[in-house]
């Protein structure tokens, strides 16, 4: 089998995290769709709309996150994802010189954005949970595999045999 789903993520023969991450991008746009009008909204402040990024938005993209090895390609494009929300979120700005009204450049969104970008979450998410499992008990699995010392016995076995 080339390709099935588990718990909702899609796993590969090829154990490649990039399905998984573009099946999560595609949720989130889903998501982003179904809210920009409310996003963009001028009834709603800023950081009310931040509030509805983060909460709804940003944990269906980031779900299972943890588990991800990110490359450079998939960070560029989680990165447009949000700029693309961010851009929604705090509309054009008017140009003080000229007073013309002008797109926001990247700088500028992170300068508004008080909160770290999604790679920084992703990474933060990621160290938190290495940490989480390396402090499990030396014979768990999760603990062997992130150590690099599967031994290949047989966990059922093990538990049978009273030795966890």
């Amino acid at each position: 089998m080339e390709q099935f789903r588990c718990f909702g993520a899609p796993l590969t023969n090829q154990n490649s995290i990039h399905e998984e991450i573009k099946s999560r991008s595609k949720s989130g746009k889903a998501c982003y769709h179904s809210l920009q009008n409310p996003l963009s909204s001028n009834f709603l402040s800023t950081s009310i709309s931040i509030k509805i990024y983060r909460t709804l938005i940003l944990t269906v993209v980031l779900y299972g996150c943890k588990a991800w090895s990110v490359t450079l390609r998939e960070e560029h494009r989680l990165k447009v994802f949000e700029n693309r929300v961010l851009r929604t979120i705090f509309l054009l700005k008017r140009d003080e010189v000229t007073g013309e009204w002008r797109r926001i450049h990247n700088g500028e969104v992170y300068n508004l954005h008080s909160s770290p970008n999604i790679i920084r979450v992703i990474k933060s998410r990621r160290t938190r949970w290495a940490g989480h499992v390396e402090g499990l008990w030396e014979m768990r699995g999760a603990n062997k595999v992130l150590v690099g010392r599967p031994e290949g016995s047989n966990y059922l076995e093990d538990l049978r045999d009273g030795k966890y």
